[in-house]
């Protein structure tokens, strides 16, 4: 696939509605205490600026399950194919099919008799799996899902009765506060029937000082990448968000496995949104921006267990710091 192309298309989301866009900044920061949503990081720049995280020295999460995908691919397509049956294998957000497309091409080979379903919030990334797929990997099965993870799941169902496997990579289950990840497992469970399927890609707790490295890169990539949402906000809402005046501070807690991300105001100072919102901040005051939580293995059986899952296998990376798990619906 041309790969650059790819991600040319894959920057070209959905637009942004503004009323969302404003009600949801303007509520996050009149909060207590003030906080932005991580969804809005990713405009043009910002997905620059991801990829240029994911090609830094410190940031380990995408090199690892790439690692698992590229060298037991045979293994991860042994586990899902559980004996031969005919299954559909759903991809939540898809995105450019990266690592997942060394598992298509394997089970391609194999002649394994599965259909592709990726899910991705943009049309654009659907249509462009649509177009490419087929032509690097001749044989495949693909219907494309444009929309949010459990419509489409639902839609999937209505599409086919086969049993189902469910990737979910990259750590996004990391994205979501503990309560929340369980949550979402249990809704994922809701949506699937016994005896399907769940490939769920987890970052796990390691050395501090790695984890902390990832998200405070030497090149300050990851202090761009937050403070590029005040820079959006500036210019989609016409807000005086002056820059200098924010800095980034992540912090890692080994107990919890929180890493989180934050931008302080390094003065006191008043910021307009749009003409109409004034908002406050004290010197020291911060904004909460994402988290990156970690698990043990442990801690992930454990979410499996609570959400109606089993266990069945795990895929480690050769430094043991990330894991691809396999779970059966029961």
């Amino acid at each position: 696939m041309n790969t650059a192309f790819l991600q040319s298309l894959i920057k070209e989301k959905k637009p942004v509605k503004t009323d969302q866009f404003y009600k949801d900044v303007v509520v996050g920061l009149q909060s207590t205490p003030k906080r932005l949503n991580s969804m809005y990081f990713y405009d043009a720049n910002g997905d620059k600026l991801f990829q240029e995280l994911m090609a830094c020295e410190e940031y380990y999460p995408t090199n690892c399950e790439l690692e698992i995908f590229t060298e037991q691919t045979a293994g991860l397509a042994e586990a899902i194919m559980a004996g031969g049956d005919a299954f559909d294998l759903i991809e939540l957000g898809a995105g450019d099919a990266m690592k997942s497309t060394y598992l298509l091409k394997h089970l391609v080979e194999q002649k394994a008799d599965f259909t592709y379903l990726p899910i991705d919030i943009s049309d654009n990334v659907i249509t462009f799996l649509h177009a490419t797929l087929p032509a690097a990997l001749p044989g495949i099965k693909i219907i494309g899902l444009n929309g949010e993870y459990f419509d489409m799941l639902k839609k999937a169902a209505s599409i086919s009765k086969r049993r189902k496997v469910v990737l979910f990579l990259g750590s996004n289950i990391g994205n979501m506060p503990v309560s929340d990840a369980e949550n979402f497992c249990k809704e994922l469970r809701k949506n699937l029937s016994t005896g399907d399927m769940v490939l769920m890609g987890i970052d796990l707790k390691k050395n501090p000082k790695t984890v902390l490295a990832a998200y405070n890169d030497k090149e300050g990539i990851t202090k761009r990448f937050n403070l590029n949402l005040l820079e959006r906000i500036n210019r989609e809402l016409n807000a005086d968000f002056n820059l200098t005046q924010f800095d980034h501070y992540p912090i890692y807690d080994p107990e919890t496995g929180a890493c989180k991300s934050y931008l302080i105001s390094l003065t006191d100072q008043q910021v307009k949104i749009n003409g109409k919102a004034d908002i406050h901040f004290f010197k020291d005051e911060y904004i909460y921006m994402e988290i990156s939580q970690k698990y043990s293995v442990m801690q992930s059986n454990q979410m499996a267990d609570v959400a109606g899952f089993k266990p069945l296998n795990i895929f480690f990376d050769s430094k043991k710091w990330f894991i691809d798990a396999i779970w059966l619906a029961e």
